[in-house]
């Protein structure tokens, strides 16, 4: 069974989709890869305290690490790239031949992109600290301007002019 809610943010509304009761789900106005909305299932808010607790805390520079139960579906690949996200410290940014390389397969940078982009709980699983080899901002579900701006937020800049 599937439910959703949408919470506020500084980077706009978010969607959060929970499958029997686990975060499933954090999409973004105007995500890439964002499912259809027919798929998110019933407005419930109640799935979705911690998961909102926790983001605010984020918001608020109050938290630098997750720890709300998810349920990440993709392929096993997209879900080691995912876990690997994972290990990411607030603030850091890795490219994606160093996620290829921790995943014992320097040549998968073009995949791991694929995967990354293809995340389907953003800012929890931070693929927005991904970035390419010459240190630009390449890629973001959400767009780069959001990209841009979580990465300035994480790094404690007071505006959005790091990169």
């Amino acid at each position: 069974m599937k439910q959703h809610t949408v919470t506020d943010s500084p980077y706009g509304p978010l969607t959060l989709v929970a499958t029997d009761g686990v975060l499933s789900g954090l999409y973004m106005t105007a995500q890439r890869h964002r499912p259809d909305e027919e798929t998110f299932g019933e407005p419930d808010p109640a799935p979705f305290g911690e998961t909102i607790r926790q983001l605010d805390a984020y918001f608020a520079r109050d938290l630098k690490e997750f720890d709300v139960p998810m349920r990440l579906e993709g392929t096993p690949f997209q879900r080691d790239v995912w876990n690997q996200l994972r290990q990411i410290p607030y603030g850091e940014t890795r490219t994606y031949g160093q996620l290829a390389d921790a995943l014992g397969n320097i040549g998968a940078s073009r995949a791991v992109g694929l995967a990354n982009g293809k995340n389907p709980i953003g800012i929890i699983v931070p693929c927005h600290r991904v970035i390419g080899s010459t240190g630009s901002l390449i890629g973001y579900g959400g767009g780069l301007d959001r990209k841009q701006r979580l990465l300035a937020f994480e790094s404690g800049a007071s505006d959005d002019s790091l990169f």
